[in-house]
């Protein structure tokens, strides 16, 4: 070592030892050795925490209402707004970056994410918050920040020269701070957590860094108020530049060309690109710079691969495919919980008071009006991508709503748009693709918003209308396989992987279960498997049993129809059952859906399965949102069959009444390593 050490001597990532390499793969969820002050002051109030800006708010309100034409400051009731519009600046950088990356278009970091890292990155809004704040503070504190002007030049001219100066300056020096191990692993560990990073990254930092990030951002724009050259466009085109450059600089795709540079080249020293930060995040001693690089040029910390990873991400195509799950719309809502939706919202479990959360009652007039848009312009699209083993996977989602399957004349066009997304997988060279819903609303929220509008009485009736209606659609996906007999992609409907699920979710010991629902084909395959085990299955009506006495002799006497059902304590589930027949049924009984929906829970004394479905291995990767309803890291028993089925490499159809050899199904989702989803009684 030198003999007597200066500053940014020792790396980083010393205080860790051994567990450096942890560190490198973002392994810590906080500051490995949190400072003072890393927690934001409004932490215990969860998604309330908005409220401490009521009182702001409310006084500039009053204050703009009451107040003379000449007395009103603009300025200060716009802060507001502003900060609304900087909350959906981020979103749409979110929704881009999230949908961009599923598809691999300009990938620069082919590493995935997990819920740890959405977890961590929840947060991204409370500098937004920290800041409006600020704002209100300084309006009020300092005279000349009193009704300023729309524009003017010389501020615009000041802010940026002061931003190119002193800003870029300080921030690099501060940066280099960070990194020396004591803050480092008390405070800025925890931005560095994120290797892949997203655009709501910039904003994932400890409370007391945001401050100091604050103090430096705040020099142009106190500057200017303190010599009268402040305006609107100086406040307001200031904020939305940083949120723009950092949102961008945090994109794990590449989205500035190279002929940008090319015509100008000394704007290479004066913005920066993604790839050019995501090295940081991968290198962590290279491109220290805010969004202007020259002072990394100037004091040798450039990363000499900048360049070529620029060039090498422009180039990247987007990504094929082996398994695609087409899934689609339902509830208005539903769009939210999608990954490119609300990360925290996709990134839990869909209960029925996630539609009555606040913001979702303000949002409520853009939902329809994004539902109307939907409807008439929408095209399908990739909603999230993941690998497992050497398999590449996708979701897609088409553009139908349940409104659309309660009217018969929308039918064409259903079978149109989901026979469209069949023909572009098999144009794209995907293997194999499975059908499926994802129905954002469970019989709860239907009751509910029944008291809302008429659009969301039609909803109520919607839910079970999809599944009564599915055989009849498109006969489980048959009716694509035989309008196009040349198809090379496999169409997998998923019900034998649904069949074993549901038959090994039967506690062992058992003789007789309720079978009660929508005899569809599942259904159907569930009594058949449960007779040739022996086990007796009891129909509640008289018509369902016939139904099934007809379709085959095999069931022998294995099927009863009884109305003495009051003491069985399992129950397979469909669709059509009633809370009467609920409320009928004994204490500690076991409800086991076999459909896509579960049912509604009524009865607190009994215990409730989710919808088949299976635990993910952990070689199964960039898993970080929520099927619906299901718990992370959980996946219906229907996606899973579209999986198995490619890794199995079955060169055959599985749709229309075909029902493969269940156990061999059931043994080969075991193999590669999805396990039963258990539930304790």
């Amino acid at each position: 070592m030198a003999s007597k050490p200066g500053i940014f001597t020792d790396w980083p990532w010393n205080p860790l030892g051994s567990f450096k390499k942890t560190q490198r793969e973002g392994e810590y969820t906080m500051a490995s050795k949190p400072g003072i002050f890393t927690d934001w002051p409004w932490k215990p109030l969860g998604s309330f925490k908005y409220l401490v800006l009521a009182p702001w708010v409310l006084h500039s309100i009053y204050s703009f209402t009451v107040k003379g034409e000449k007395e009103r400051d603009l300025a200060n009731f716009l802060f507001f707004p502003f900060m609304l519009w900087r909350i959906l600046h981020n979103q749409i950088w979110i929704t881009l970056s999230r949908y961009r990356t599923s598809k691999g278009n300009n990938l620069i970091v082919d590493k995935s994410i997990d819920f740890d890292q959405v977890d961590r990155e929840s947060n991204w809004d409370d500098q937004i918050i920290l800041h409006t704040m600020l704002s209100y503070l300084i309006s009020m504190s300092m005279a000349r920040a009193h009704r300023l002007p729309f524009w003017r030049s010389d501020g615009v001219i000041m802010t940026i020269l002061l931003h190119m100066g002193p800003v870029e300056f300080l921030y690099y020096w501060f940066h280099r701070a960070l990194h020396h191990h004591y803050l480092y692993s008390r405070y800025h560990s925890h931005h560095h957590s994120s290797i892949v990073t997203q655009p709501i990254s910039a904003f994932i930092h400890p409370f007391a860094e945001i401050v100091v990030y604050f103090m430096l951002f705040g020099i142009p724009v106190i500057t200017t108020v303190l010599t009268g050259t402040a305006s609107m466009a100086v406040v307001f085109g200031y904020l939305t530049y940083i949120d723009f450059m950092n949102n961008m600089g945090h994109c794990n795709f590449e989205l500035i060309p190279e002929w940008l540079f090319s015509i100008f080249p000394p704007l290479k020293y004066l913005m920066y690109t993604p790839s050019f930060h995501s090295l940081h995040h991968t290198q962590f001693r290279t491109n220290y710079s805010l969004f202007m690089p020259f002072y990394d040029y100037i004091y040798d910390t450039m990363d000499e691969s900048t360049d070529r990873i620029h060039k090498n991400s422009l180039k990247r195509g987007e990504d094929s495919s082996d398994v695609v799950h087409l899934t689609h719309l339902t509830t208005f809502e539903s769009i939210y919980h999608l990954r490119l939706g609300f990360s925290s919202l996709a990134s839990n479990p869909h209960d029925d008071n996630s539609n009555f959360r606040w913001y979702m009652w303000v949002m409520r007039p853009f939902t329809i009006w994004s539902a109307v848009l939907t409807w008439i312009y929408g095209r399908t699209f990739v909603s999230d991508s993941h690998t497992f083993e050497k398999l590449r996977m996708q979701s897609w989602v088409v553009p139908i709503y349940s409104i659309q399957y309660f009217l018969k004349w929308q039918r064409n066009t259903i079978n149109g748009l989901i026979e469209a997304a069949i023909m572009e997988s098999e144009n794209k060279g995907v293997k194999v693709l499975s059908l499926g819903l994802l129905n954002q609303a469970s019989d709860h929220y239907q009751y509910a918003t029944f008291l809302i509008s008429l659009i969301y009485i039609i909803n109520l009736y919607i839910n079970l209308f999809i599944i009564l209606q599915g055989e009849e659609l498109n006969r489980n996906g048959e009716m694509y396989v035989k309008r196009n007999p040349k198809l090379k992609v496999k169409v997998v409907d998923g019900s034998s992987l649904t069949v074993a699920v549901v038959l090994n979710s039967i506690p062992p010991g058992t003789t007789q279960v309720v079978l009660r629902g929508k005899l569809s084909k599942v259904a159907r395959a569930i009594a058949f498997g449960l007779c040739q085990r022996g086990i007796q299955v009891a129909m509640l009506h008289e018509e369902e049993y016939h139904k099934l006495m007809v379709m085959s002799t095999k069931f022998g006497t294995n099927l009863v129809l009884t109305k003495n059902y009051h003491h069985q304590r399992i129950w397979l589930v469909g669709e059509g059952l009633t809370d009467e027949e609920q409320n009928k049924a004994s204490k500690g009984t076991i409800f086991i859906p076999f459909s896509q929906f579960p049912p509604k829970k009524i009865r607190k004394d009994c215990f409730y399965h989710t919808t088949p479905a299976m635990i993910t291995p952990p070689s199964l990767h960039n898993l970080h949102s929520c099927e619906n309803w299901l718990p992370r890291r959980v996946m219906s028993a229907w996606r899973v069959a579209g999986i198995v089925h490619g890794m199995e490499e079955w060169n055959v159809n599985e749709c229309g009444e075909s029902i493969f050899n269940i156990d061999q199904v059931w043994e080969a989702t075991l193999h590669r390593g999805f396990r039963p989803l258990s539930v304790s009684y």
